[in-house]
């Protein structure tokens, strides 16, 4: 989901010769974007944080850039703070979220024995659960817009954590035995579900931009091993690295689960609320006391809040982003105010472009949220042998976690000495077909219940599950046949979701790393919906079409995915140049927000007009490295 590199926000601060028409996008394509006229502020960013034993040598030449080795750079420690905030935030949200689909779907004291409050049945749990994700990545566009134009991200982080911290304390009081019994649970549960969707769209949205911003490294350079080998240090490959580990801190906190599962089946759905609440309090402690090593950066207005009013003028005239330029606008009549200049039209542009990549990543999260949902309604129909149902969930965040380091460590390194690129759109593309798998088992598995006595396709709900003592026996299948759906699951996650999130951020525009990491966050949000408009599906006998037509989803779009977006893939290293210097690009918050004049943006238009043609002179001349 982002933003970074110490000047991060420079991270594709790039000299850009003027150029007529056509012009590269950000995502490696070429669509027409007119006049492009940005050229460096000469403002010098402090290398990355690389404290390597040996020195660091010049900046690579072209044939080293495809013959050398690239390698992370050392991380910050203030990024492993960070880290472990989001972890703390991740274990409150997967402890809390974990037993919800139990706690909405069966009644309190089920005779089948799994644990329950509500008893809204699986269609309504699964709407309900779906609807808490949709909300939940809804919001972040919100945090966003507070983040940039009045508190910054850490202030952001803060005060949205209490807000967080409130939700959690009322799905804790109302979740005891007492106010089940006398119905409060529901309104509980709705109520705290809004106001904890609330903090995490103010954490979410800041909490990735703020990690990668510890990192400070702008541009590649070459560095000697202590073997002799030259190797490229890669600030594509670090931010490749910090997304890495903060994607497996989410998913250590994610196991919070086997202890709340456990929890609301042994002791009651109260314990299993207040140790999420009170390791958020930790987070929220950890979030305060690194408060002084953190690279943050104060607000300058929002850029996001611009961005949509650009592109409803743009929609207001078919499609044509230019007349939102003041300078069309000018040419025009000035039919609308625009309080930003040319520059920032083409940024939009540009982070349009990256996220037209996010646009099949809705069929994937419905993919993923079945983990989340009707997996643990399908394990409850299953012989459990004294587990709890929810309990499976956690093999998910178990595969990331052995993984990521066997990825991180030995499969991409030993990929790029071999001189095997495997360049983002694969890995997302991958992704889909992992995820296309997942669902193909999860059909297998529900064919397998479906043919397994006592009820057949009707789970829990014939006469011969009855038993005398009045429990409800399941169909005749254990329950660690759901294993490899969640190793798969797991694995798409790697290659998808953690390559979503680098990509959102290394691919958007200087200025535009907010928005464009909140359009990420919003697609978990759509296939939220989507999920909502499935739920009535999710009941038998219809799950295993259900799991069927998800499959084909997620392999039909994994290949749509590519054959429209494997083209980025030749140019990845270029759109993942980093400039020592450049130009920062002149955003919206630096116009109308902080008052910039009519004058003034003339004058700045002048200025990078004067510098793009001196750079242009220079690549002319040879002295100018492109």
């Amino acid at each position: 989901m982002a933003e970074r590199v110490g000047n991060l926000a420079g991270l594709h601060a790039t000299e850009v010769a003027p150029r007529k028409d056509v012009m590269e996008d950000m995502a490696g394509g070429t669509d027409g974007i007119g006049d492009v006229k940005t050229a460096p502020i000469y403002e010098h960013d402090k290398p990355g944080d690389s404290s390597s034993t040996l020195p660091l040598e010049d900046e690579p030449s072209e044939e080293e850039l495809h013959t050398l080795r690239h390698v992370s750079d050392k991380l910050p420690w203030s990024a492993f703070l960070v880290a472990m905030v989001e972890l703390c935030e991740r274990f409150a949200y997967y402890g809390l979220s974990g037993p919800f689909q139990n706690y909405i779907e069966n009644p309190y004291h089920d005779p089948s024995g799994v644990p329950g409050a509500i008893g809204l049945g699986q269609t309504g749990a699964t709407g309900l659960s779906d609807f808490f994700q949709f909300w939940c990545y809804v919001t972040p566009i919100g945090g966003a817009i507070v983040a940039d134009q009045y508190l910054g991200k850490y202030n952001t982080i803060f005060y949205f954590a209490l807000v967080y911290m409130l939700g959690i304390f009322i799905l804790f009081i109302t979740s005891l035995p007492v106010a089940i019994e006398n119905g409060a649970s529901l309104g509980g549960l709705i109520a705290a579900m809004i106001i904890i969707g609330v903090g995490t769209g103010g954490i979410k949205s800041n909490v990735s931009p703020l990690i990668a911003e510890q990192y400070r490294g702008t541009k590649m350079t070459i560095r000697t091993e202590k073997n002799g080998e030259r190797v490229i240090v890669d600030p594509g490959v670090t931010i490749q690295r910090i997304y890495m580990i903060f994607y497996l801190c989410i998913n250590v906190g994610s196991l919070s689960s086997i202890a709340t599962t456990e929890m609301e089946l042994h002791i009651g759905y109260w314990s299993a609320y207040l140790l999420p609440f009170l390791m958020f309090i930790v987070g929220v402690v950890v979030l305060v006391v690194g408060k002084k090593y953190y690279i943050v950066r104060p607000p300058k207005g929002s850029i996001i809040v611009h961005a949509f009013r650009a592109m409803w003028i743009g929609l207001m005239n078919k499609g044509k982003m230019d007349a939102a330029k003041p300078s069309y606008q000018e040419e025009y009549g000035n039919k609308y105010k625009t309080p930003w200049n040319d520059l920032f039209i083409e940024e939009i542009k540009r982070a349009l472009v990256a996220c037209r990549v996010f646009v099949f990543f809705p069929i994937y999260w419905v993919v993923y949220s079945q983990m989340l949902n009707n997996f643990i309604s399908q394990a409850g129909v299953m012989q459990l042998h004294g587990i709890p149902n929810d309990i499976m969930q956690n093999i998910d965040p178990l595969t990331i976690i052995l993984f990521i380091p066997i990825l991180d460590r030995l499969v991409y390194p030993m990929l790029r000495k071999a001189g095997i690129p495997f360049r983002p759109i694969t890995r997302i593309t991958m992704g889909f077909i992992f995820g296309a798998l997942a669902m193909a088992y999860a059909a297998i598995v529900q064919h397998l219940i479906y043919q397994a006595p006592p009820c057949y396709n009707a789970p829990l709900a014939c006469d011969a599950a009855m038993l005398p003592d009045g429990t409800i026996l399941p169909n005749q299948i254990h329950v660690a046949v759901q294993t490899p759906a969640y190793l798969l699951i797991g694995l798409s996650e790697i290659f998808a979701s953690i390559t979503g999130l680098e990509y959102a951020f290394t691919k958007a525009p200087p200025s535009m790393k907010s928005f464009v990491m909140s359009m990420f966050l919003l697609t978990t949000a759509f296939g939220s919906a989507l999920g909502i408009a499935l739920s009535p599906t999710a009941k038998d006998p219809k799950l295993l079409w259900m799991y069927i037509g998800l499959a084909i989803a997620s392999l039909i779009a994994g290949g749509l995915f590519w054959v429209l977006f494997s083209r980025y893939n030749a140019s990845e290293e270029t759109m993942n140049e980093l400039e020592n210097k450049g130009q920062k690009a002149l955003a919206a918050t630096e116009i109308g927000a902080v008052g910039g004049t009519a004058h003034e943006l003339h004058e700045e238009g002048h200025r990078q007009s004067e510098a793009s043609t001196t750079v242009q002179r220079r690549r002319e001349l040879g002295t100018e490295k492109v």
